[in-house]
């Protein structure tokens, strides 16, 4: 069985590394795989014992006492010969107490700790959130060092075509050695180049893959993001967040008020006493029970009441507030970002143009080259000149992608 898990596990990991995966795949990895998920299930299951034991404060509730005790001075009875109370006395019994008007109470106490759940499942929600963005910067980097790749191949393309003019002019007597010997030179820094991003997208994999708990490789194909779809409103889980702690105030209010009504109960008491309880003329150990309707009315709730409300409305204040900061904040990001995405849109249109011009002058300097009209230190000029532009032309379709992306996980849609 052991080895039919490996097995399947290794099967599994090495489809995914030749697979093509979507960052909306890696969002949803990454929540359902990391550690602060697990967390959830928790709050939920302490949630579930809290509220058991808050509703048990309707059963019937159990005491048992017992007392021993010596008096200085007892009653005497002005009756010859009449029974003595003994100055030690003993008292063992049991109380039964049913609680007739907790309920509203236990109600109330059961609402303020699903709400208090509620909140904090909804916190781990705002931190699962915030991977969004590191998700984002690892994706977006391992395309750019994509991009970057494909185009250092085009670049080593334009100089093996630059050798290979050159050698057709060293042929012809037009150019010597140690033009050729720069280009060669030329050729290994871009080779480096290779490794340098190879290991670079490596480094981007592994620690995507830690996030997602997902075996990655070299031949995992990682898809372009969709274009996202515009929208002004903002939808972040910490708008919940705050809704959650709101209702969790208007739940303590209304514990306030249930903490102020009188509170009824049955009660039976039995057990021995000596003397009786019941009978204090009677000196023996006697048995005896009491039952009826028990009320308690504390007042003292009253002296903190209003004190008590004012402190939830403060704390709804500042909720509010923090509310209004948070939203004042995303739509100043949101603005910035919006102005970012548009700057970036302007530099493409212009990048396609330049790198249209210094492709044709590219082209011209290689025909030149093999004429012996120009040098290779001005070939190399015109091939690194047109490659600048593409990386620069790539970086910003990337940014572009970034932002549209970081825009959408700014806004929470």
């Amino acid at each position: 069985m052991t080895r039919l898990v490996s097995i399947l596990f290794l099967s599994i990991g090495f489809s995914v590394q030749g697979q093509t995966i979507t960052l909306e795949q890696c969002y949803e990895l990454a929540k359902k795989n990391y550690p602060l998920t697990r967390q959830r299930d928790l709050l939920t299951q302490v949630n579930d014992y809290t509220v058991s034991n808050i509703a048990k404060g309707n059963w019937p509730q159990l005491a048992i006492n017992g007392q021993e005790s010596y008096q200085s001075e007892v009653v005497k009875l002005p009756i010859p010969d009449g029974p003595k109370i003994p100055k030690n006395q003993y008292r063992v019994y049991g109380e039964i107490n049913q609680p007739l008007t907790d309920f509203i109470t236990t109600k109330r106490q059961q609402d303020v700790q699903q709400a208090q759940t509620l909140s904090q499942i909804q916190n781990l929600e705002v931190e699962l959130y915030q991977m969004k963005e590191r998700i984002n910067q690892l994706y977006f980097g391992i395309l750019l060092l994509n991009e970057q790749t494909a185009q250092n191949e085009l670049y080593k393309k334009d100089i093996r075509n630059g050798i290979n003019r050159m050698e057709a002019a060293l042929a012809n007597g037009v150019e010597n050695n140690s033009s050729l010997n720069k280009m060669k030179a030329e050729l290994l820094k871009a080779e480096q180049r290779d490794i340098d991003l190879l290991f670079s997208k490596k480094s981007f994999l592994e620690m995507l893959s830690l996030l997602i708990n997902l075996p990655l490789g070299e031949q995992t194909v990682l898809q372009w993001p969709v274009d996202v779809e515009w929208t002004d409103s903002i939808n972040r889980p910490e708008l919940k967040y705050y809704d959650f702690r709101t209702m969790v105030l208007d739940q303590q209010s209304k514990l306030l008020n249930a903490k102020t009504i009188p509170r009824f109960s049955l009660f039976l008491q039995s057990g021995w006493g000596q003397p009786s309880p019941l009978n204090i003329v009677n000196g023996t150990l006697t048995g005896y029970y009491i039952g009826g309707v028990r009320l308690n009315w504390s007042i003292n709730n009253f002296y903190t009441l209003k004190n008590e409300r004012k402190i939830i409305d403060l704390n709804k204040e500042m909720l509010t507030t923090q509310r209004e900061t948070f939203l004042l904040n995303t739509k100043q990001t949101l603005s910035k970002q919006n102005m970012e995405i548009e700057k970036l849109k302007q530099l493409l249109s212009k990048d396609n143009e330049i790198i249209e011009l210094l492709a044709s002058v590219k082209n011209t300097s290689a025909d030149q080259l093999q004429q012996g009209v120009i040098t290779s230190h001005d070939y190399l000029r015109d091939v690194n000149a047109e490659d600048l532009a593409k990386q620069n032309a790539m970086v910003h379709k990337v940014q572009l992608a970034m932002a549209q992306y970081n825009y959408k996980t700014t806004s929470g849609n």
